[in-house]
C-alpha cells in the first residue's frame, strides 16, 4: 500500500548530500531549468509571485544541500508525523511506501533527496503550471498499488489514482480544516509503527485517538469519515 502525502510550505534549510535524487524517472528538466533562471533573474516582482512573499531567499536549486524530502518539509503534518524520533524500522516504512507531491518537483518518494526551495502553491514557474506539468506525467504512476490519498484535495491535480482510499476528519461533528493537516500525520505515524501494508491490514486497524464511523463508496474511491475522540 502506497500513501499520498502533500508538501508544506514550511521547510528546513540545509542538508547532509551534495545531490538530487529521485526515485521516479519523471521529465523534470524544463520545470526545474526554469525555476532555476527565476531564482536567479534579480526580478523581484516575478519573485514575490513565485514565492508568495516579498522576501528574498538566496536559493540555487542545483548547487544546494539535499535532504530526504520527509525531513526537508517541516509543515504541522510532518510535525505530526515525528519522522525523526519514528524507529528506524518504521522510518524504512515511510521512505519505503510514502509518496509526497511537490509543487517543483512532481511526485517523491519520502527518501528522494531534494534542495531548500521555495514555491507558493498554485503559482506558475515562468509559463509553466506545475499541476499541469506533473499530470501529463503521472498517469500511469503507482498502477497496480492500493494507495491511501492524505494529500490536501489541490494536490489531485498533479495526479488521480483509478481507485484509492480518503480520510475525512471531525471533530464533535464537524469537518475540521486545520487540524485535518494534524490528523493526516497522526495516521501516518500509526500506520508507519504498525507497518500497515495492505487494505485490508488497514481495514482492521483501529486507530489511536480516531474512530472510523462511516464509509462512503464512490466509484473510484472510498471515503473513511473519522472522528477524532475527546
Amino acid at each position: 500500500m502506497k500513501i499520498l502525502f502533500a508538501p508544506s510550505e514550511a521547510k528546513r534549510i540545509g542538508g547532509d548530500s551534495t545531490q538530487m535524487q529521485f526515485c521516479f524517472a519523471i521529465d523534470r528538466d524544463e520545470i526545474l531549468q526554469k525555476y532555476d533562471a527565476l531564482t536567479k533573474s534579480g526580478d523581484e516582482a516575478a519573485l514575490a509571485k513565485l514565492y508568495g512573499t516579498k522576501e528574498r531567499y538566496d536559493i540555487d536549486i542545483f548547487a544546494s544541500p539535499t535532504l530526504k524530502a520527509v525531513r526537508r518539509y517541516t509543515g504541522v503534518a510532518y510535525e505530526y508525523l515525528g519522522y525523526d524520533e519514528l524507529h528506524f524500522t518504521a522510518q524504512e516504512f515511510i521512505d519505503q511506501n510514502l509518496i509526497i507531491f511537490s509543487n517543483l518537483f512532481g511526485p517523491l518518494c519520502a527518501s528522494d533527496l531534494i534542495p531548500f526551495y521555495k514555491l507558493k502553491q498554485g503559482s506558475s514557474v515562468d509559463d509553466i503550471k506545475p499541476e499541469k506539468y506533473y499530470h501529463e506525467r503521472c498517469k500511469n504512476l503507482l498502477e497496480g498499488e492500493e494507495i491511501l490519498d492524505l494529500r490536501a484535495g489541490y494536490y489531485e491535480k498533479f495526479y488521480k489514482p483509478r481507485f484509492c482510499i480518503k480520510m475525512k476528519f471531525l471533530k464533535n461533528g464537524k469537518v475540521v480544516s486545520h487540524w485535518a493537516k494534524a490528523y493526516r500525520g497522526m495516521v501516518l505515524r500509526q500506520i508507519a509503527e504498525n507497518r500497515i501494508a495492505s487494505f485490508k491490514e488497514l481495514r482492521d486497524f483501529a486507530f489511536e485517538g480516531l474512530q472510523l464511523i462511516e464509509i462512503q463508496s464512490k466509484k473510484n474511491e472510498e471515503i473513511w469519515v473519522m472522528e477524532a475522540k475527546s
